[in-house]
């Protein structure tokens, strides 16, 4: 269940999730238990739709290793300069 309003928070979480419904997640964020959202959670986005589990299943914690991509990123300007500086050096 998410909680109404401006922030998107988890208010009940999962303690099972199906694989089949894993394998078809599009990206996921970690909800922290401090803050605005008072509950640890894994929000897990499938076509559309946003379901909260629990972030101590080891089934979950075994698909979040294997899928960090996934992750939202807000900081993706510092690889790019990076990547320039070696393009140059190599020519």
């Amino acid at each position: 269940a998410l909680f109404p309003g401006a922030f998107n928070c988890c208010t009940k979480v999962s303690d099972e999730i199906p694989k089949g419904i894993l394998r078809r997640v599009e990206r996921f964020e970690i909800q922290k238990a401090a803050g605005l959202c008072h509950l640890e959670a894994i929000i897990l986005y499938i076509e559309g739709r946003k379901f909260c589990v629990s972030p101590r299943i080891r089934k979950v914690k075994k698909w979040m290793k294997k899928n960090k991509r996934k992750i939202p990123r807000k900081k993706n300007h510092g690889k790019k300069q990076r990547r320039i500086k070696i393009i140059k050096k190599k020519q």
